[in-house]
């Protein structure tokens, strides 16, 4: 079969036109739709996930309820001077228990982080002394307190040769639901 030349150049233009026209819809069509396509996909794939952690906190909300309300009941109390008086009452328990020699105890207020200042913060810094086993008992006995408490630093130095006899400098701070007054 042969063509002659004004049909085949005919042939020609239509196979490179069309060429051309998926060319462009390639181009203006497709690969628009696939990217979008693509987009939607990973969208769905994020709200997806985001569903199911919010139907997990759903479900945890009686437990978290539970659990703040509990909190609220071990914070330090709304007066500043019989919170600082049961957190220096609760160190002193907790260094006799332990046969932990207590150097010193200075608490100090802080004021909550945020613009509400709902809550105030007692920093209470803790020097103690002694063994491995006193120390070790005595931070036991501070972090199974049902008070608010968090340990925010533990620093431990030797005071001997041999690291027998230690030093044991704590920092905790104590959460109080009242903001912190102010100093006319």
């Amino acid at each position: 079969m042969k063509l002659d030349a004004s049909k085949r150049q005919r042939l020609l233009v239509i196979l490179a036109a069309t060429g051309v026209l998926l060319l462009v819809l390639d181009r203006v069509l497709l690969t628009p739709l696939t990217v979008s396509w693509q987009n939607r996909t990973a969208e769905l794939a994020r709200l997806k996930k985001q569903v199911t952690a919010g139907r997990g906190v759903i479900e945890r909300a009686a437990r978290t309820e539970s659990l703040w309300k509990e909190m609220q009941t071990q914070a330090l109390p709304k007066d500043p001077a019989q919170a600082e008086q049961e957190l220096i009452s609760a160190f002193d328990r907790w260094g006799r228990a332990s046969s932990v020699e207590l150097a010193s105890i200075k608490p100090q207020w802080k004021r909550g982080a945020g613009a509400g200042d709902r809550h105030s913060v007692l920093e209470c810094r803790v020097d103690a002394n002694g063994s491995v086993a006193t120390l070790t008992r005595f931070l036991h006995e501070v972090e199974k307190s049902p008070l608010a408490l968090r340990i925010e630093s533990v620093e431990l130095t030797t005071r001997d040769a041999n690291g027998q006899r230690l030093s044991l400098a704590l920092l905790v701070s104590g959460l109080r639901f009242a903001p912190l007054e102010r100093k006319s």
